[in-house]
């Protein structure tokens, strides 16, 4: 299926790209049931191994077992929510785009950190959730406020703070998937060869897909090879589903069901993480907008960047509510957009149906949570990494003269210094260790500190080009970060949108 091409002239003028393919449905076009179901059921595929994990993998890590099954009902539940907003538009929230709202991945480090901080003082798995849910809630502010002053910002979070930061994120998470592959925190059989090889199948999987033409195979990849993974485990007398018959049957939501309670040494990693999710919700966007044919420049993209983060932001206010991890837009689904040649938003309602259908019935993360550490951390090592090297590419695209090298070089070394030897904070105050002991915050703080603090080399431009194409270029060096996503067409395509922004800037 051919991919789209964008002209520098279309671009300026305003208008939407024209794609080779035409698509079968337009973004207010309204399918049938059948064919819309049908689309719709592809988006989940697509997601559905990218909204549950970041929740099985804190459910592990934080010994959170009992709660599991609830908790990733709650994230299908929230993510449905989340699409049906973006889709919908209500008032100045949405996109009114067809994007699929699901857990993020960026925020798996930092969750992970603040739990550890409670786990620390004692807290009890009901203490852990009361307050990562409301830190949650409290930093989703600090992205809605983000959504409306998005271009104001630009000289402090530019590419290469955000490429250092994403890349922090990746490479700090490796630790969990490794101690997956090895068969999980604590377990007795720690590094047997059965989870070597588990694990090596699920990678293997996702390879071979990888090097097949259709891009539905590639889109599935990940889920494929979770399915043979799990059923080989099972197979191999890993798997006891005894304990199924225990759940009830129906997930009910309920706001703050573990309580709310604020830590602000657990706040503020996750409140630098709603300054990057932005940026790759705003590429996501543009992306989406280019596949659907929609205006890349002007007042109603602008509205709709807007609106789409704001949604965001929003999302993950009420995610916090009802128990869920923060959301953000997946960017896999405009892989599928292509793939079907299906843009309606009203398919978005579909999608958000059998979101939240999934999420009522907590067999379904029952089944989940029983999934062997080996497998999953097969197929979560490849998605760590690829967020480091998302981060990477983005360094890359910024330009690694002098200056940004000093400011990566001292911000990963920090980072990922404080990872490994913890120790290193011993003697500062019990606050400052917790706060400075998380990778992404010292990374964080030193990009941003030493990107303000040093002067820009004499031809550097402007991290997104001039003033009056600010609003367009915003987020375009992180479009594609989103994850897990193995479509090579979508990474293509997004790599079209860069280089057709950067051209647009002088010099």
């Amino acid at each position: 299926m051919a991919g789209l091409t964008m002209t520098a002239t279309e671009t300026r003028s305003g208008s939407a790209p024209q794609a080779n393919q035409e698509l079968i449905y337009q973004l207010d076009d309204r399918p049938a049931p059948l064919p819309a179901t049908f689309a719709a059921l592809q988006h989940v595929l697509a997601s559905f191994v990218g909204i549950i994990t970041p929740t099985l993998i804190i459910g592990s890590a934080l010994g959170l077992g009992a709660y599991v099954p609830y908790l990733v009902s709650m994230a299908l539940f929230v993510s449905g929510l989340g699409t049906f907003v973006q889709a919908k538009r209500i008032g100045p929230i949405g996109s009114g785009l067809l994007c699929l709202q699901g857990t993020s991945f960026g925020f798996l480090s930092a969750i992970l950190s603040a739990g550890f901080i409670v786990k620390g003082r004692g807290g009890s798995p009901e203490d852990i959730l009361a307050t990562l849910f409301g830190v949650s809630f409290c930093a989703a502010f600090v992205e809605i406020a983000f959504s409306q002053c998005i271009n104001k910002l630009r000289r402090v979070i530019t590419p290469v703070v955000t490429g250092t930061i994403i890349c922090l994120m990746g490479l700090s998470l490796i630790k969990v998937a490794m101690t997956d592959i090895a068969g999980g925190y604590g377990a007795a059989d720690l590094g047997a060869l059965p989870n070597l090889a588990l694990a090596g199948l699920v990678i293997g999987i996702i390879v071979v897909l990888n090097r097949f033409k259709w891009p539905v195979l590639r889109l599935s990849a990940v889920i494929v090879a979770l399915t043979i993974g799990y059923l080989v485990a099972w197979a191999m007398g890993k798997v006891d589903f005894s304990g199924l018959a225990e759940l009830p049957l129906l997930s009910v939501p309920q706001p703050f069901k573990f309580g709310f309670a604020f830590d602000w040494m657990a706040f503020i990693p996750i409140a630098v993480i709603f300054l990057i999710t932005p940026l790759e919700t705003a590429g996501d966007l543009t992306a989406n907008s280019m596949i659907s044919r929609q205006p890349v420049r002007g007042p109603l993209y602008m509205r709709r960047i807007r609106s789409g983060i704001l949604a965001d932001g929003c999302s993950s206010a009420v995610a916090a509510v009802f128990n869920s991890l923060p959301m953000t837009t997946f960017s896999q689904n405009n892989g599928v957009i292509q793939l079907t040649g299906v843009a309606s938003r009203h398919v978005g309602f579909y999608i958000a149906g059998i979101l939240i259908l999934l999420g009522l019935f907590p067999a379904v993360g029952g089944v989940l949570q029983m999934m062997p550490k080996p497998v999953l951390g097969g197929a979560t090592l490849i998605m760590f990494g690829t967020v480091a090297i998302a981060g990477i590419k983005i360094l890359a695209e910024a330009g690694l003269h002098r200056r940004n090298m000093l400011i990566v070089a001292i911000s990963l070394g920090l980072g990922l210094g404080v990872a490994s030897v913890p120790e290193a904070l011993s003697a500062m105050p019990e606050v400052l260790k917790n706060i400075f002991g998380s990778p992404i915050t010292i990374g964080a703080f030193s990009a941003i500190l030493l990107n303000l603090f040093l002067p820009r080399e004499p031809d550097e431009q402007d991290a997104f080009g001039p003033d009056e194409l600010i609003e367009d270029a915003v987020g375009t060096n992180t479009l594609a970060v989103n994850i897990p996503d193995y479509s090579r067409r979508h990474g293509e395509h997004c790599d079209v949108v860069s280089r057709q922004i950067r051209a647009q800037s002088p010099g």
